[in-house]
């Protein structure tokens, strides 16, 4: 069942692994690690709610529709409903309700927000449970399971990099997607936390909010350098990167400003491999889509618990080094 195992802890992968002794009907599908156990209750709908505003959410989408494609063997289907360009709590609250108007057996969501919790639970007490991916708000809810990078550590991992590559002094530009989400602000705070306490010679300017727009970067990028012409560093937290890295290209600054930001996305990774880009740490977005549909299917085929309640996902870094 577990054909590669490089995103999953050692504890989830146990817990995985337990999936097969129950499942042990096929192998897993290209890029996911768990295989889909027999269904014996009969067809089964499950709603995958994701947003759509920037190039981050295609492997998301990919991984949901692979899983439709694979689960459809299985009499079941995953149907993708497209929450908007917009993120926001009342987006993710409105596709909630939707799939529970629509009957869904389940519902796989990105939720990213605070304000979702009471939607989640009113789900899960109404018998349709709720795989978390991605990221979720701070408050608890009644989620069957989340996959996800726990945050704060990403953001540390940030951190230490950019203490590492600015030689722990200089002026670090820091752009966040949205100000009111949880993972952004936990990956903001992971970093700027850690180069407070162990580089306090690195000033920090911002935080700016460009809502994951590359365009929003972009011009944040060109603002900030008008204003404080010796910045060295840009940290973007969540979506849009590859608008900054653009914005030290037009300006004739590769070699001397560097963007650290997220995601092994190919609008990214251009800037990568050349030199815009100094450091991208990825969080596994196709295998969280397909893992989740997958392990909320085998929940509801056969009652099979997923591994843990919190699946972490390890983040690999690549500098342009990696890119060439």
């Amino acid at each position: 069942m577990i054909r590669k195992i490089t995103k999953l802890t050692a504890a989830a992968a146990f817990g995985v692994a337990s999936v097969f002794s129950v499942a042990n009907a096929a192998e897993p599908p290209k890029g996911g690690t768990v295989a889909a156990a027999e269904n014996t209750k009969g067809p089964i709908k499950i709603a995958f709610l994701s947003f759509q505003n920037n190039p981050f959410w295609t492997p998301v989408t990919d991984g949901a529709k692979a899983a439709n494609d694979y689960l459809k063997g299985f009499n079941a289907t995953v149907d993708f409903v497209d929450l908007g360009n917009e993120l926001s709590a009342e987006a993710v609250v409105a596709g909630i309700e939707g799939a529970l108007a629509k009957q869904y057996n389940g519902i796989v969501v990105v939720p990213i927000f605070d304000g979702t919790a009471r939607i989640i639970n009113e789900a899960t007490e109404a018998g349709v449970p709720v795989f978390n991916i991605v990221a979720e708000g701070a408050a608890p809810s009644e989620r069957l399971a989340f996959i996800g990078q726990d945050a704060t550590s990403a953001g540390e991992q940030i951190g230490k990099f950019i203490q590492e590559k600015m030689n722990g002094k200089g002026k670090l530009g820091v752009i966040t997607g949205y100000f009111g989400a949880t993972q952004h602000t936990q990956r903001m705070n992971g970093a700027v936390d850690y180069l407070k306490a162990n580089a306090p010679d690195i000033q920090i300017v911002g935080p700016f909010e460009n809502k994951d727009k590359a365009e929003e970067a972009y011009s944040l990028v060109q603002d900030m350098m008008t204003s404080n012409p010796d910045l060295s560093m840009v940290y973007v937290t969540a979506g849009g990167p590859f608008g900054a890295a653009k914005a030290v290209k037009d300006l004739g600054l590769t070699g001397k400003v560097g963007v650290v930001g997220f995601d092994h996305t190919p609008d990214n990774m251009q800037y990568l491999k050349t030199g815009e880009m100094v450091g991208l740490l990825d969080q596994a977005p196709y295998q969280q889509a397909l893992d989740a549909s997958v392990l909320l299917y085998n929940y509801l085929a056969a009652g099979t618990e997923p591994p843990a309640k919190v699946i972490p996902v390890v983040g690999n870094l690549l500098t342009p080094a990696d890119a060439k």
